[in-house]
């Protein structure tokens, strides 16, 4: 891509609080729930996206820390007591473990507003496309609270609704977005869409191999990790840009139990 790792933080770190500004401590939470590492997927999905439908990454920059700020909150609010009761997250104490429950929650409201703000910075090159993002972001957003009630649900869980939306659906967030950002038509960003399903399904399954949790068997799992990631793969036929970086990703994201 032409964008990298690098040009994402620095983004991320340009759109996050500074030093300096107030409350203190909602700022230094922010920037921790953000800064703590993680592998970016989500926003490398959505500039990649951008260009698979012919137009540059660098034009859905600010939707790929959009991305981010809303994943972050969506993991902030996860850890809680209330939710998941984690008290560390990517090797260091989650966020209400380090700033405390007020704090934390207080913080992934406002990375959740700032993932809007952060959203409609996002140069136009199609009329309407901004707005269509906007709708995407509110849609996907609820989706994972749906998701996440579904989860901590007391009884049986409708496990593919819950991979659907809590994992799937800031996938198809951030690859509609991207498309949307580089100019894609619907076409396009049907494609992305079902690529990104596809690929968040298949990313969960692999977790719960990596995690040894699988609900429906180790190797139940696997299969359905390769019938999700040639769907996925198969979702990118007919792009007119480069999705090369995105096949690459999809084979890479769901290889990490071998």
């Amino acid at each position: 891509m032409a964008t990298s790792l690098p040009d994402i933080e620095a983004a991320l770190d340009a759109v996050l609080p500074k030093a300096g500004d107030r409350p203190a401590a909602l700022c230094a939470a922010m920037r921790w729930a953000v800064e703590g590492g993680g592998k970016r997927i989500r926003p490398q999905i959505c500039l990649a996206s951008a260009e698979a439908v012919g137009g540059s990454a660098f034009d859905a920059l600010m939707p790929a820390c959009a991305i981010e700020l809303l994943h972050s909150y969506t993991l902030v609010h996860d850890d809680l007591p209330a939710m998941d009761n984690d008290v560390e997250r990517r090797g260091k104490p989650s966020v209400w473990a380090k700033f405390g429950e007020a704090d934390a929650i207080l913080a992934g409201d406002a990375l959740q507003a700032l993932a809007f703000e952060t959203l409609a910075r996002t140069p136009e090159r199609r009329p309407g496309a901004i707005v269509k993002m906007f709708a995407a972001f509110g849609k996907y957003a609820v989706g994972v609270v749906r998701g996440q009630v579904e989860d901590i649900a007391s009884g049986e869980k409708d496990v593919p609704f819950v991979y659907e939306h809590k994992t799937a659906d800031l996938f198809m967030c951030a690859a509609v977005a991207g498309a949307l950002a580089g100019g894609g038509d619907d076409a396009d960003v049907e494609r992305l869409r079902l690529f990104a399903l596809h690929l968040g399904l298949a990313f969960q399954y692999e977790d719960d191999l990596l995690d040894d949790d699988a609900p429906c068997g180790r190797e139940a799992a696997a299969e359905r990790v390769r019938i999700e990631t040639d769907a996925a793969v198969a979702a990118l036929d007919g792009l007119r840009g480069d999705a090369s970086f995105l096949v690459s990703l999809a084979r890479r994201l769901v290889d990490r139990a071998r």
